[in-house]
């Protein structure tokens, strides 16, 4: 099984910018947490970052009959990306989208999701664990059903 971990736009900077609502732990460190959950579930998780929407897209097309799902933090694109969405819908593949920040108590915008219309689970205002626990209910979902691409 393979899940791949997107984070979009300024998610390379967690640990320096906005450290009352991010926290102090960094990119590296949250991209060695979702590893490290991947392989004590016995699973594989490629961990990706751009700032760029394009390259996003990309990374999801190519998620194509290649990962059994994605966990997605697109950052500021979670508001305005209409195109990762579309991308999204696609593939075809679950997904959840996380928020290291409780966005329902941040700026009204930040209260809009595009990709939060495809996505089947929501997780925010868990820190770096709401990605743990994404890729946890990815793994349960996908292993109860039978069906991965990848083993």
């Amino acid at each position: 099984m393979k899940i791949l971990v997107l984070n979009g736009v300024n998610m390379n900077m967690l640990g320096i910018r906005e450290k009352g609502i991010y926290g102090h732990e960094t990119f590296e460190e949250l991209e060695k947490k979702v590893i490290e959950k991947g392989k004590s579930l016995g699973i594989e998780v490629i961990s990706y970052q751009s700032n760029y929407e394009g390259e996003l897209v990309e990374k999801i097309q190519q998620a194509y009959e290649t990962m059994d799902g994605i966990v997605i933090n697109p950052g500021a694109y979670t508001h305005t990306s209409i195109a990762l969405l579309d991308a999204l819908k696609a593939v075809q593949l679950p997904a959840v989208e996380v928020h290291i920040s409780n966005i329902d108590e941040r700026e009204d915008f930040r209260k809009i999701s595009y990709i939060g219309t495809y996505c089947e689970k929501r997780i925010y205002g868990k820190g770096i664990a709401g990605y743990e626990e994404a890729i946890e209910y990815l793994y349960n979902k996908l292993a109860n059903c039978g069906f991965v691409y990848k083993q």
